[in-house]
């Protein structure tokens, strides 16, 4: 269906609106919204899922996870708050669009009375939007702190558990080597506040993370041990109570694969080295967490700023203007560093403490890969060229003739009519 609707979307720009009428427009409008909106739901619940694999069951005869709750599955906590965080960013990045095209006319004097009326819908609905993708990240956070803490204390460079409240680290250079942030300067009390909701919830460390981990990877030893003895007798009645009693661990033993072919007689060092694989990059997820949350609250001051001078009538502000047409790919770029937060963030799993980035092998062909992951880009660079192409042929066209402004009006003349 999402194809389906944009391929149409795109048949429009080619065919023109005028093809269409007043009600079958409005139609397609909502059929690519409602379609949108769908597929990020089925998407992000997928994805939800593999940070927080809820509502499934490892059976060990089919040696696979199987469904057990659907319930579970779609109102998965992780999933609903990525998909209302998500969707709250796709509106500031349309919002941010339109007050950018909205600034390119009001600089150049064309269409000026659309231009300003596009301006203050824009500034309005742009300004709701970036604060509901700041009061919606904090529910993503609190999330992440139930369910993916080594993630959660990698973003902020924490390796040693600190007292509660902790401190949230506004800047710092994380030294993986040294398991330190230097130079951290913290605002006290911040994150725990945010993380926990709360005063008293201490917050564990990487390190302290990484002794869980080894814990967790004794223990999984014994999954591994008793799954093998219910392959090859599934009536084996104390094998498969000690397997019912270990095998929310399995996923960590499995961590030692990387390592050796005989996990199930790895030693300390050797499960020491699998805990220490757990802890995805520091680096990389405390920067680019910062700068992701660093364009949300500078989207927050941007669309505050426009809708105090749309509120003013004020218009003539050529360098807050430019400021806003430069500003037009900045959603994109915080899209794509949040989703480097949310994937790599859950590294070394594909599927949080069930699988194994390594182990998560296809019967697939590297060719047959090969060939289907090129097969998307070239579709979907195809259809970016076009998209592209099409947006700045339109804006460059202006607003549609319907609306009685097509065409280069004069500055005067346009303003008279918006006022």
């Amino acid at each position: 269906m999402a194809f389906f609707l944009e391929s149409s979307f795109v048949g429009l720009f080619l065919f023109g609106w005028d093809k269409l009428s007043p009600r079958a427009h409005l139609a397609t409008a909502w059929l690519v919204a409602i379609g949108s909106n769908l597929s990020a739901l089925w998407i992000l619940i997928a994805n939800g899922w593999m940070q927080y694999p809820v509502g499934a069951e490892f059976n060990f005869q089919t040696m696979r996870m199987e469904l057990s709750s659907f319930f579970d599955i779609i109102f998965n906590p992780v999933a609903q708050a990525k998909f209302v965080h998500t969707v709250s960013a796709g509106y500031v990045t349309g919002a941010m669009f339109v007050l950018s095209i909205s600034s390119w006319y009001l600089l150049r004097g064309r269409h000026v009375g659309f231009a300003r009326r596009s301006f203050v819908v824009a500034a309005s609905f742009g300004l709701a939007s970036a604060l509901s993708v700041v009061v919606l990240g904090d529910e993503s956070g609190y999330t992440v702190t139930e369910h993916q803490k080594m993630k959660l204390a990698a973003i902020e460079g924490m390796w040693e558990t600190e007292p509660a409240p902790a401190g949230f680290t506004l800047f710092g250079i994380p030294d993986s080597q040294a398991q330190e942030t230097h130079y951290a300067i913290q605002v006290p009390w911040m994150l725990g506040l945010i993380a926990t909701r709360s005063i008293d919830t201490a917050l564990p460390g990487i390190k302290d993370l990484v002794g869980v981990a080894e814990g967790r990877i004794e223990n999984g030893k014994q999954a591994l041990v008793s799954l093998k003895r219910l392959r090859a007798d599934p009536a084996d009645a104390e094998a498969r109570a000690i397997f019912e009693a270990t095998k929310a661990d399995l996923g960590h033993a499995l961590l030692l694969r990387k390592f050796t072919e005989t996990p199930e007689t790895a030693d300390a060092a050797l499960v020491a080295k699998a805990a220490n694989s757990t802890i995805p990059d520091v680096g990389t997820l405390f920067w680019t967490f910062r700068l992701m949350v660093g364009l949300g609250f500078y989207f927050i001051l941007a669309f505050a700023a426009a809708f105090y001078f749309s509120a003013k009538l004020e218009f003539d502000k050529p360098w807050f203007l430019t400021m806003l047409v430069w500003s037009l790919p900045l959603p994109w770029v915080a899209a794509e560093l949040g989703w480097i937060v949310a994937e790599y963030g859950r590294q070394p799993w594909a599927i949080a403490d069930v699988l194994p980035t390594f182990l998560a092998a296809s019967s697939l062909s590297v060719v047959k890969v090969g060939f289907t992951l090129f097969g998307f880009v070239a579709f979907y660079s195809t259809l970016a060229v076009i998209d592209v192409f099409l947006m700045r042929r339109t804006i460059l066209m202006g607003p549609v003739e319907v609306l009685g402004l097509n065409g280069p009006a004069p500055v005067a003349a346009t303003a008279a009519k918006g006022a």
